[in-house]
């Protein structure tokens, strides 16, 4: 194994490559080899490190010197100043407030998370497998082949009480054992990594940066249920996730952690890609197993559910990217420990993507039950030119907003629906005072109108009916009757809506109306946009009224 004196990890992140970080690796690499460091300097590409605000973004080891926003013509620099005389340029390195420069493990940013789920992302080259091995990487299912059952597996993960991170919280061993209970010649297992909600790039990120997590989770799935062939279904616009998924499916099966006698044991399963159209309604589950199949990405009725007639009609496991990320952890580790993390009810981590009105957004991983408060100013670093917080869309169009009265609510799966909110998949979305919340709903509602598959009419009619009413409010044409309607029609879609999209639709709407009243109120009856965000014109019969009293 070659030794190097120094590690230089580039964040390959979408949100770094973006912002330019592969023109600044390129630029180093070049500076490198001009100076003859090619043996004494490796340069690691690694997947979303997880500020994205700071990127392109790179850390230095041993010393974990974090340097940000980097720019090609700063490689030079770098090189020649402190990978050859050892004097690390601040200018380029993260800033705290007082005037600091902390290594990686010192950032507040980083050092109030709880990594399980991301435990790799950013510390490892995602496509290399021997680099995840590395880190116990397949050792879990390993563990698995070698010395439990499969009935064992499920018990583990039940008693973990690891629920699933796509959004309903629905128990993962729970819903294994279904499966493994059926009676089929074929089971599969199917991971949901079609992440459509604005702002949410949790999945994409894991992928990106530690894709075998996803395929060691499937795979001890696998040997839970039954299964023998599976699918990962990712959305055509995560081009760098897909590339590195492929990477990742080839390496494994050239060292026969897939494929026929796994480890030499009598266990096979296979995996392959779907790639979807970037439908949102493709990422409820039912939707998800039509469009593999080659039919219209359309959600069927329940029951039956997937765990018994799934995938071509045949049982199947299906979760999301982050819940399969979390099995290998909760095997290797075992459940106890995954349990002392979080809370009784709602043991383990959950990811979030911290977007919007906050000083540092990004990719960020937290026990749950922690406090929003704790994750916007702890985490975050609060809310940029000394702003006040307003609220927090959490669960993205299936969501609901959080406001600042409720900053203490511990984030939690009950805790969340108490106060008209989800978890849903792990989008955040902070809004300042800045921020319109009837704008919001109405900006949240029309991406449902967008997405909706049109399959039944409450979702397809209803959510039309209520954007029209939502339109004509941040216009200034509201009607005093305009709230009970717009409540009596959310309350219906919730009811009679075919699948758990359209029956969440109307959340963002209730939740603004619930805790922020007085906003459509002002619309309505002062024509009056609090945040001066909507530009209101005044009715007609309000025009007549003042040019009469003018004229009088």
């Amino acid at each position: 194994m070659k030794i190097y004196r120094i590690h230089a990890l580039i964040c390959a992140g979408g949100q770094c490559i973006t912002a330019g970080g592969d023109s600044f690796e390129e630029a180093l690499k070049h500076a490198i080899k001009e100076k003859g460091l090619e043996d004494e300097i490796q340069v690691v590409e690694t997947g979303c490190m997880g500020a994205c605000e700071k990127g392109p973004m790179m850390v230095v080891y041993p010393e974990g010197v974090l340097y940000v926003h980097l720019k090609p013509s700063d490689a030079q620099e770098i090189v020649s100043e402190h990978f050859l005389k050892g004097r690390p340029i601040q200018r380029l390195m993260w800033k705290e407030a007082d005037g600091n420069f902390p290594t990686l493990d010192q950032v507040p940013f980083f050092a109030h998370q709880t990594k399980i789920v991301l435990r790799n992302c950013g510390m490892i080259d995602s496509e290399s497998i021997e680099e995840y091995i590395a880190r116990d990487g397949y050792a879990a299912l390993a563990k698995v082949l070698s010395s439990m059952k499969p009935n064992q597996v499920v018990e583990e993960i039940k008693k973990s009480g690891l629920r699933g991170r796509g959004g309903a919280g629905f128990p993962t061993g729970l819903k294994w054992e279904f499966t493994a209970r059926e009676n089929s010649e074929m089971k599969y297992i199917v991971t949901n990594a079609d992440e459509g909600d604005p702002g949410a790039y949790m999945d994409r990120s894991v992928i990106e940066g530690d894709p075998h997590t996803i395929i060691e989770g499937m795979a001890i799935a696998a040997y839970a249920v039954g299964a023998t062939q599976g699918y990962i279904y990712c959305r055509a616009e995560y081009p760098i996730a897909i590339k590195r998924l492929h990477i990742a499916l080839r390496k494994a099966k050239q060292v026969g952690l897939l494929g026929k006698n796994i480890l030499g044991s009598d266990f096979s399963f296979d995996l392959e890609i779907r790639i979807g159209a970037g439908a949102f309604v493709c990422g409820e589950e039912t939707a998800l197993l039509n469009s593999i199949e080659g039919k219209r990405g359309e959600p069927n009725v329940k029951p039956p559910y997937p765990s018994s007639k799934g995938l071509y009609g045949k049982p199947t496991v299906i979760n999301n990217v982050e819940t399969f990320a979390n099995v290998p952890f909760i095997i290797l580790e075992g459940a106890e420990k995954f349990r002392k993390i979080g809370t009784e009810s709602n043991p383990g981590t959950k990811v979030f993507s911290l977007a919007g009105k906050v000083i540092t957004t990004g990719l960020i991983e937290v026990p749950l039950g922690i406090s929003l408060r704790r994750i916007i100013y702890d985490i975050g670093g609060g809310i940029p030119d000394g702003k006040k917080f307003k609220g927090a869309l959490m669960g993205g169009p299936s969501g609901g907003v959080v406001p600042a009265s409720k900053l203490d609510t511990p984030i939690d799966f009950e805790s969340l629906n108490e106060i008209g909110s989800m978890m849903g998949s792990g989008g955040l979305i902070v809004m300042d005072e800045d921020s319109c919340m009837v704008d919001i709903a109405k900006y949240f509602l029309k991406f449902t109108v967008d997405e909706s598959c049109g399959k039944c009419t409450p979702c397809r009619e209803g959510t039309r009916q209520m954007l029209t009413i939502l339109e004509r409010i941040t216009s200034g044409s509201g009607k005093e009757s305009d709230l009970n309607e717009l409540e009596c029609l959310a309350e219906t879609i919730k009811l009679t809506s075919l699948c758990g999209l359209g029956q969440s639709a109307p959340n963002p709407v209730l939740s603004t109306i619930r805790w922020f009243r007085d906003e459509y109120e002002a619309h309505i009856r002062e024509h009056k946009c609090i945040a001066n965000v909507c530009v209101m014109k005044a009715p007609k019969s309000e025009v007549k009224k003042r040019a009469k009293k003018i004229t009088h």
